[in-house]
């Protein structure tokens, strides 16, 4: 009886399936439609100037880190899917997950880029030299601790 309520508890990370799912829905249908929304900005004001152009791109910038979000959360929802309740999903070959350090090892390689394009979004902003070096140093300082968490891992 207790064997089978414990294997039968696996079924409560659906929960976290789910939420994680909706939530990778919910940031990429915003991402999408922020996108349409600042071409029809653009469009409508039809303003060409160089500082229009940073604040197009920054609007960019901004969505695209909304789509890489998107992407985390459903990686997220994929693996911990795999994991718990049927590990054989048709999924391409770099995104089958068979154990916690796969799922953590694809998770680390899109945060440290998630990082890069927060990172490019402030350098666009710019708004002092130090700020962007505390940032930069920052996101250099996690990116090799992700790194050599990853690589140790590996030996």
């Amino acid at each position: 009886m207790m064997q089978k309520l414990l294997s039968s508890s696996r079924y409560l990370v659906l929960i976290a399936v789910l939420g994680s799912f909706f939530a990778a829905l919910t940031l990429l249908v915003y991402g999408g439609v922020s996108v349409f929304q600042i071409i029809a900005d653009a469009i409508m004001h039809a303003e060409i100037s160089g500082k229009t152009g940073k604040l197009l791109v920054l609007g960019f910038i901004e969505a695209i880190d909304l789509f890489l979000l998107g992407t985390v959360f459903f990686i997220i929802s994929l693996g911990l899917y795999e994991l718990f309740i049927d590990d054989t999903l048709p999924l391409p070959d770099w995104l089958v997950i068979h154990t916690l350090d796969d799922l953590k090892n694809k998770l680390i390689g899109v945060i440290v880029v998630v990082m890069a394009v927060v990172f490019l979004g402030h350098v666009i902003k710019w708004h002092g030299e130090q700020e962007l070096i505390w940032l930069g140093g920052a996101i250099a300082l996690v990116t090799a601790g992700l790194t050599y968490f990853v690589g140790s891992k590996k030996k």
